[in-house]
């Protein structure tokens, strides 16, 4: 498989968005509940900067026409460009997985991430779907 865009999607923006995780897991470890983490993270996206929003409510369009089917809040919105969902649970499930993918594929952000902060070996799932591949903001702008 050859890849033909060798860039790396918000690299910068996703370096320092890791940085924060780490951060987060290493201060606090496993076993608070998602809530603990939550306010960490933002603590740690605050110090480095970044403009984030907290359960912002993103629209998730049909694929087939272009209109809102609803809403999905993520735990946080960075600079408008990143979403991330944190989980405090004992295992990642592969629904929990599926569903970021799935968010990522209906929306009009790009980058996703996956945050499970509730094992011993931080779990990180970055998750990308490029607006080039979703036809229906095709639709949102022709009408």
């Amino acid at each position: 498989m050859e890849v033909k865009n060798k860039t790396i999607l918000e690299k910068d923006l996703c370096y320092k968005i890791h940085g924060a995780f780490y951060s987060v897991a290493n201060k606090y470890g496993c076993g608070f509940k998602e809530q603990i983490y939550q306010k960490a993270l933002a603590e740690e996206l605050g110090k480095l900067g970044l403009n984030f929003k907290q359960q912002q409510r993103i629209s998730i369009y049909s694929l087939d026409t272009g209109k809102v089917l609803g809403v999905y809040v993520p735990d946080f919105v960075v600079e408008d460009k990143v979403i991330i969902e944190i989980k405090a649970m004992e295992f990642t499930t592969k629904q929990s997985v599926n569903q970021q993918r799935s968010y990522l594929k209906a929306s009009k952000y790009e980058i996703g991430y996956l945050v499970n902060f509730g094992i011993p070996k931080l779990f990180i799932q970055r998750s990308i779907y490029t607006n080039d591949r979703k036809s229906f903001l095709a639709l949102l702008i022709n009408s």
